[in-house]
C-alpha cells in the first residue's frame, strides 16, 4: 500500500488503538505499531514520533504500566501492559468510537 493510501489518525484514536492492542497482552512499542499496521491491512501506520509520546501519556494517566525486559532479539525493550484503569478507559473510548462511527455512518449514508 502506498503512502498516499494510508489514513491520517483522528485526534484521540491513537490512544484507543494502543489500549486495544495491549488488551491482547504486554508488548513493546515496535510490536504495538506493527500490530496496528497489520490489523488495519497497512492502512494505519503509527510513526515513532506519535507512538512513544502517546505511550508516555497513557502511562502518566495510569492506563498502562511499563517495565524493561529483553525482547525476542535479545535487546532491552520497554514492555507496556494495560492496567485495570486502562481496561475501564478502553471500554469508555470504545463506546465513544462506536457512537462517533454510527453518527458518521448516518451522515455519509443517509437512509433516504
Amino acid at each position: 500500500m502506498s503512502t498516499m493510501d494510508r489514513v491520517e489518525l483522528l485526534q484521540g484514536t491513537l490512544d484507543l488503538l494502543i489500549l486495544r492492542t495491549l488488551r491482547r497482552g504486554r508488548a513493546h512499542g515496535h510490536a504495538i505499531a506493527t500490530h496496528i499496521r497489520a490489523a488495519s491491512d497497512d492502512v494505519l501506520q503509527v510513526e515513532t514520533g506519535s507512538l512513544y509520546p502517546a505511550l508516555h501519556r497513557l502511562e502518566a494517566q495510569g492506563w498502562v504500566e511499563a517495565d524493561w525486559a529483553l525482547s525476542d532479539k535479545g535487546k532491552r525493550a520497554k514492555y507496556y501492559r494495560l492496567t485495570r484503569a486502562g481496561r475501564r478507559q478502553l471500554a469508555t473510548e470504545h463506546s465513544k468510537w462506536d457512537r462517533l462511527s454510527e453518527a458518521m455512518h448516518r451522515v455519509l449514508r443517509p437512509a433516504n
